[in-house]
C-alpha cells in the first residue's frame, strides 16, 4: 500500500473520530480529496482505495485529467473549488458535478445560461469571504444571504451550500461558526469548510464536507 493510500485512510479515520467527538452521525461529512497539481497516476490509487469525491482548482487542469478518469470510474463526483472565470462557465458546467465558488452576479448569470443550454446542472455553492480579505474571492458575509436569494429568484439557480477559506493566520473556529450561521439564515443544507490543517475543527462546527489535499497527497 503506497504512502498516499495510507494517508487517505488516516484522514478517513480522523474524520470518523471527529464526527463521533462532535456527536454527529457516522458518514455525515464528505471528504473532498483535493487533487490539484497531481497527475492521474497519483490520483488513481486513491480512487481504487474507494474515494469518489475530488476537488480541483482550475478548469483547464481538470480537463486534462478527469474526463478519462470519469469514464473509467462512472461514480466520481468532481468539485470545482478554485475561482471561476465567467469565460470558463461552459467548460465548468460540462465537467464538474459541484461548483463551490459562485461569488458574483456575473458568474451566476453565466452558469444559469450554460445550465439551460447544456441541460446539465451541477450543484452550486456560494463562496463567502468570511475574513473580508481583499485578495480572496468570495462574497462579503453581510451580502451572502441576499446574494443567495438573488441567485435563486433572478437566475433560477438552486444554491445548495456555502464554502469558505478562513484567513491563514487566524483561528478558523469563528469563521466556521459564521458560515454555519449564514447557512441557516439562507436555508442551505451544505457547508464546505475545513482543509488539511483544520478539518477536524470544521467538523465540530457543522461542516458537511472538508477539502483535504496535502494530508493525503503530500505537499505539492
Amino acid at each position: 500500500m503506497g504512502d498516499t493510500v495510507q494517508q487517505f485512510f488516516a484522514v478517513k479515520a480522523k474524520i470518523a473520530a471527529a464526527e463521533q467527538e462532535a456527536d454527529r452521525k457516522a458518514g455525515a461529512v464528505t471528504l473532498v480529496a483535493v487533487s490539484k497539481t497531481f497527475e492521474a497516476a497519483d490520483i488513481q490509487p486513491v480512487i481504487e482505495a474507494g474515494q469518489r469525491v475530488f476537488g480541483e482548482n482550475r478548469v483547464q487542469e481538470a480537463q486534462g485529467k478527469w474526463p478519462a478518469l470519469k469514464q473509467a470510474f462512472a461514480d466520481i463526483e468532481l468539485h470545482l473549488i478554485g475561482p471561476l472565470q465567467s469565460n470558463k462557465a461552459k467548460e465548468a458546467v460540462a465537467l464538474f458535478d459541484v461548483i463551490e465558488t459562485v461569488d458574483r452576479d456575473k458568474i451566476a448569470a453565466e452558469l444559469a445560461k450554460e445550465i439551460a443550454r447544456q441541460g446539465r446542472a451541477p450543484k452550486l455553492y456560494v463562496q463567502v469571504n468570511t475574513g473580508s480579505e481583499p485578495q480572496k474571492a468570495g462574497i462579503e458575509p453581510r451580502d451572502a444571504v441576499a446574494f443567495i436569494a438573488h441567485c435563486r429568484d433572478v437566475h433560477g439557480l438552486a444554491i445548495e451550500g456555502l464554502m469558505c477559506i478562513p484567513p491563514a493566520e487566524e483561528n478558523p473556529g469563528p469563521h466556521f461558526a459564521l458560515l454555519e450561521k449564514l447557512g441557516r439564515e439562507a436555508g442551505v443544507e451544505k457547508l464546505s469548510m475545513g482543509m488539511s490543517g483544520d478539518y477536524e475543527t470544521a467538523i465540530a462546527f457543522g461542516a458537511t464536507s472538508v477539502r483535504v489535499g496535502s494530508a493525503i497527497f503530500g505537499s505539492r
